[in-house]
């Protein structure tokens, strides 16, 4: 039998599936509940064991990790009698790997506390590609003790794993992550509109420019998104619109100034309104095609 510790996984998206999968490849013990049965199907025909109720997946959990949309669904899965910190064994330590506010996380922290649940909040930053692929980048905000306690789970799952600070530093810094990479995709993506209304080849335009100061890896991640105009959602702008708005509440709250955040924000914003809110993040040319007269 394992000397690893069990594991109750909360959210089967684009994202939790793969995430969970890789945990199960390492040899970890893992039961998931999701609101899709087809979800749950995948997990268990990867190995793993599906829970028809939060309350039921992390019962006999060690540790007990969540990956869902917002902080509203956070909130939903953590309180309340069938809840996590209602149900969970106390001395478990809740994982929230979930892109929320890091007020959110700060509050989570303090309830569970009460409970003697161990909390960390460690939102992720690498796209599907990456969950797929187990090179995450894993910013953690939380207590020493318990980030080095996490450590072997968390190397299941990404390749940078940093302690960034304490309860809500994790969810600070993705907010960081999700401006810088938001502004990227804009730049590439305005660069790819002038560079074809130029006449020039945009693959080998892309490929020299990834190979200078210009480079990225939103270039090399989706380049062929660029080329392809290929939107298949590996991280929605739906999802990117929510994460603008906590930066830049965020930013606010510290006196910090976005003009280009701003600015973008509102593209993304924008682009949702116009109904491309279940595209990839990527699918910012299109509203810059649209800009200078495309149709798209």
């Amino acid at each position: 039998m394992s000397n690893l510790p069990k594991i109750g996984w909360i959210g089967l998206g684009i994202m939790g599936s793969p995430m969970s999968e890789n945990l199960i490849k390492a040899g970890y013990d893992v039961t998931g509940h999701t609101l899709e049965q087809d979800k749950l199907d995948r997990l268990a025909a990867a190995g793993g064991r599906s829970a028809g109720s939060v309350a039921e997946a992390v019962r006999d959990a060690d540790v007990v990790i969540t990956m869902v949309p917002a902080s509203p669904q956070v909130e939903a899965i953590a309180y309340g009698p069938d809840g996590i910190l209602e149900n969970a064994r106390p001395g478990a330590l809740l994982i929230d790997m979930s892109s929320i506010t890091p007020q959110t996380s700060v509050d989570l922290a303090k309830a569970a506390a009460v409970k003697g649940i161990r909390v960390l909040d460690a939102p992720v930053s690498g796209g599907e590609a990456g969950a797929i692929e187990a090179v995450l980048s894993i910013m953690v905000g939380g207590e020493q003790a318990d980030f080095d306690e996490a450590g072997p789970v968390f190397q299941a799952l990404g390749r940078t794993v940093v302690l960034c600070g304490p309860h809500g530093s994790g969810q600070t810094v993705k907010a960081a992550n999700q401006l810088i990479v938001a502004v990227n995709i804009q730049a590439c993506a305005e660069a790819v509109v002038f560079l074809e209304k130029s006449g020039v080849d945009l693959e080998a335009a892309l490929d020299v420019l990834n190979g200078g100061l210009a480079g990225s890896t939103v270039l090399t991640r989706k380049k062929a998104n660029f080329l392809n105009r290929d939107f298949t959602p590996g991280f929605r702008i739906d999802l990117h619109h929510k994460d603008m708005g906590i930066v830049t509440d965020a930013a606010r709250t510290v006196g910090a100034a976005l003009p280009a955040g701003a600015v973008v924000a509102q593209l993304v914003a924008s682009l949702r309104a116009q109904g491309d809110g279940g595209l990839d993040h990527s699918a910012l040319l299109r509203a810059v095609e649209r800009l200078s007269g495309a149709r798209v």
